[in-house]
């Protein structure tokens, strides 16, 4: 056992590192990239280079280190826990795909609106930073145009902390709700005699561990689908105005 236990936490630390390392090396290189293409000498260009270079470029390249692993580990967890429900009991296998079924259509449309403030929210920052630069020092306090700025961020940021709340809201409750389903088909299928009470509790086990991978597959498209909005934000900055129009 202790073996194992050895064996697992050496998988996971080489795993964790390799991940880090990818990532930090695509943030490297997209910094680099970034201070290559981009040539602002000053004034507000110059301070989105900077919060590109700083914070924009961060959050895009440690994506990299996780954009192939997570998916195919949590994928495989997956999907051999829903065949060995599948051989259990088909129907009460059913049931239990049946409760992520809805996720795919309201998950997508929510992290559009997410994406929607995060692409306005990246804007916002760029142009804090830019006057930020301009900014003369005697200044005693920000001015009226910054606060408004600060203020937009503000609301931002709460529209995103709604959407993903209310999405983790809706995908918690598709969950108790499965397990409400397959208490009451497996309760039908043991009172006529079609199935076992270690079945149903087989199956209100798997569910709870089906759905610990299946979050972090919809964790992972929704880091997927913002890595993307901010990537595209980047892309249009360092290929100039004329990419920005587009």
């Amino acid at each position: 056992y202790v073996l194992a236990a050895a064996s697992l936490g050496g998988l996971k630390l080489a795993l964790n590192l390799g991940r880090g390392f990818v990532g930090e090396r695509a943030v490297r290189r997209l910094r680099a990239a970034i201070m290559a293409d981009v040539h602002a000498a000053s004034g507000p260009e110059r301070g989105i280079e900077i919060a590109m270079v700083l914070d924009e470029a961060e959050p895009v390249g440690t994506f990299v280190g996780v954009c192939l692993s997570e998916p195919l580990l949590q994928a495989g967890v997956l999907v051999s826990t829903l065949a060995y429900l599948a051989f259990l009991h088909p129907l009460m296998a059913l049931v239990t795909l049946a409760v992520f079924s809805p996720q795919p259509v309201f998950v997508p449309l929510m992290q559009r609106a997410i994406n929607r403030r995060v692409a306005a929210r990246v804007g916002l920052l760029r142009r804090i930073s830019g006057g930020l630069v301009e900014r003369p020092a005697a200044l005693p306090g920000p001015t009226p145009a910054e606060l408004d700025r600060l203020g937009g961020v503000f609301r931002l940021n709460m529209g995103i902390f709604g959407f993903k709340f209310s999405m983790n809201f809706l995908m918690n409750l598709s969950y108790h709700l499965g397990v409400a389903g397959i208490l009451a088909v497996g309760g039908y299928a043991v009172a006529a005699g079609e199935a076992e009470i270690g079945t149903v509790v087989a199956f209100v086990s798997g569910l709870a561990h089906m759905n610990d991978p299946w979050g972090d597959l919809v964790s992972w498209f929704r880091d997927v689908s913002v890595t993307r909005t901010k990537y595209d934000l980047i892309v249009r900055a360092t290929l100039g105005p004329v990419a920005g129009q587009a």
